[in-house]
Formats: structure tokens, C-alpha cells, sequence
């Protein structure tokens, strides 16, 4: 007879290590061991979860939605047993997390690792996904959401909000005309990201006093399908790219790209760890969410305030342009030398 939760545990772990032969060396069983676990699962349930290569395991779309289940199983019984233990016990077990990628690599991931240091018993499933994930579904524990929220059974913790900002590098503004009013931009190259076209509308709050938002009509001559290369591209001088100012804020601390016209920033948009209200009351999920919250709070406080972050795009702009001028090039001329 099938041990039917022990096969779960063989066929989620074989995912996890990418194959049969990992997930044996993982569980301490032979290749062959986890073979027939998983046969046997297959069997049970009457259809192919797995199909196999030499190289990989691939889901069969039968498989895609048994793995979810098996995971949310796992799970709970995981769950059970800590409840049992007691809530207070020193946080234990794999906890998943989630978060957009960009801010998943640059901010939270150095904080899931400084948790793994600090709570040994711990294990985190580290998932960075840039779409809407759904924590029942899915046996997510906590997940990072930059975004209004619209689901009002989540238990959210706010940590901090990003802006929309429009950004490009010093030398890229300083062989440009100068940006001092949203009108400006016609003149000047755009990058970008997709989902996008060849031509779109940027949007931007309405003056003060006003009901109807401003728009400007923009033909990116680059177009990327992810942040990081709008963002290298930025760096390079390829033109102006609008983004989140946390995908930017290195480069912006390190002198790379400079934030245009803030004053014409739309509202900022909140950010959140959230959870569904079960699992708040799991010692691994509360130590997470107390532990990320104060650490990622901290970040966002480094952040300069909105005046400063990017100045005024005039004060940034004539700065630079003046930096430039002082500046000699190789033939000991300066680099603007001959500009208007």
C-alpha cells in the first residue's frame, strides 16, 4: 500500500532539486527508492505527473496542478505539527517567500539571508515572480506586494512605498537639452520596457487645481523586456527611462542617473508583506514578517526624501551641466566645449 504523504514529500522534493538523483541524495534514499515513490504516486492517482530526460524533470500540466496541491498538503501538515508543538517554539521548517524579482535581488534577498543566519532550523523556498501570486493556491507563507492591495482577507504589514520616476544618466543630460518642464521631454530619446509600443503615452498627475491628467506622447527608440536592461541602458546613455526609484536607487546614491522632474511624480505606491490570516499565527511566519518588516523599513528610511532624491530637475540638471564643463576630457578640453 502507498505511503501517499511520503510520496507527496518524494515528488515535491524532486522538483525542488531538479532530479531524481538530488532528491535521493537529499532524503538519503537511492535513485531507484525515489523512482518507485513516484511511480507509485502516478499510479495512485492514474495519470503522468512527470515527464523524464536525462537532464531534467518536466511537469505534465496534470502534473503543474497535483504539485500545487501536494505542496499546500505538505504544508498544513507541517503547520499541524508546529501548532502542536506550541507557538512559541523556535521558529523551524521551510517557509516560502515570495517577491518581484528586481526588488526580490536587490532588497529582500540580503535579508532572507541574514534570517537564515539568525534562525538555523529555518528553511526558505525563495520564489521571485514578476506576476500576482495566489498564497492559497500556491503554499505561499508571505509575499512582497508593490501595489494598492485589493484583498482585504490578506493580514498586510506595510513597509515603506516607491515612486515612478522618470531618470537618466549625467552624461545623457549634459549633451541634451535641458529638462525643466514635462513639454521638454519631446526632445529627447525614451527607453522603453515592455509590455509597451512603439509608441506610448506616459501619464502624469494634473496640475494643481486641475481634474484632467497631463500626458506625453513618447516613441521609445529602445525597447527592452526587462528592468535591469531599461536600467543598464539608462546608465549607458541611451536615453530616459521611467521606473520604480527602488529598481534605480543604487545608481542613483552612486552618481549614475540622475531623477527628472519629481514635482511631476504621480502618487507613490505603498509596499507590503502579506499573508493569508492562518498563518500569521506560525511562529516562522510572524518571525519572518517581524524580522523583514524592521530591516526593510530601515532601507526605505535611508532613502533621501523625495526633494532630495532627485532634487529638483533643474537644480540636478544645471549641477551637472556645470560638473561637465569643469570637467576636461582627454585632450584637456572640457567636455562640453563648444555647447550651448
Amino acid at each position: 500500500m502507498i505511503d501517499r504523504l511520503d510520496a507527496m514529500r518524494v515528488f515535491v522534493t524532486a522538483l525542488d532539486e531538479g532530479s531524481l538523483a538530488s532528491a535521493g541524495r537529499r532524503l538519503h534514499r537511492s535513485p531507484a527508492a525515489v523512482t518507485r515513490a513516484i511511480a507509485a504516486l502516478e499510479s495512485h492517482v492514474g495519470v503522468q505527473l512527470l515527464h523524464r530526460t536525462t537532464r531534467r524533470l518536466q511537469l505534465t500540466e496534470a502534473g503543474e496542478q497535483y504539485a500545487a496541491v501536494c505542496r499546500r498538503v505538505l504544508t498544513d501538515l507541517d503547520d499541524a505539527d508546529l501548532a502542536v508543538a506550541g507557538n512559541r517554539a523556535a521558529p523551524h521548517g521551510v517557509l516560502t517567500v515570495t517577491a518581484p524579482v528586481m526588488f526580490g535581488t536587490r532588497v529582500l534577498r540580503p535579508v532572507v539571508g541574514e534570517f537564515l543566519k539568525t534562525y538555523p532550523a529555518m528553511q526558505v523556498r525563495y520564489l521571485l515572480l514578476n506576476r500576482m501570486t495566489s498564497l492559497l493556491d500556491e503554499g505561499i507563507d508571505v509575499a512582497l506586494r508593490i501595489a494598492p492591495l485589493q484583498d482585504s482577507n490578506l493580514i498586510a504589514v506595510r513597509i515603506g512605498e516607491v515612486r515612478r520616476v522618470l531618470c537618466a544618466s549625467p552624461d545623457y543630460l549634459a549633451s541634451r537639452p535641458p529638462i525643466r518642464s514635462l513639454s521638454d521631454l519631446a526632445q529627447h530619446d525614451f527607453i522603453g520596457i515592455e509590455p509597451t509600443s512603439p509608441e506610448d503615452i506616459w501619464s502624469f498627475p494634473p496640475l494643481d487645481g486641475g481634474r484632467v491628467p497631463r500626458t506625453v506622447r513618447v516613441k521609445p527608440r529602445l525597447m527592452v523586456n526587462t528592468d535591469e536592461a531599461a536600467v543598464s541602458a539608462a546608465v549607458d546613455g541611451e536615453g530616459i527611462a521611467r521606473i520604480f526609484s527602488y529598481k534605480i536607487q543604487q545608481e542613483v546614491f552612486g552618481g549614475s542617473l540622475v531623477v527628472l522632474l519629481p514635482e511631476d511624480e504621480p502618487p507613490p505606491v505603498p509596499v507590503h508583506l502579506v499573508t493569508l490570516p492562518d498563518r500569521l499565527s506560525l511562529a516562522k511566519v510572524r518571525t519572518f514578517m517581524d524580522f523583514a518588516a524592521v530591516r526593510l523599513r530601515a532601507d526605505f528610511d535611508r532613502t533621501p526624501p523625495q526633494p532630495e532624491f532627485g532634487r529638483s530637475s533643474r537644480e540636478r540638471l544645471d549641477a551637472e551641466v556645470s560638473r561637465q564643463r569643469s570637467t576636461p576630457n582627454r585632450d584637456g578640453a572640457s567636455r562640453l566645449s563648444g555647447s550651448p
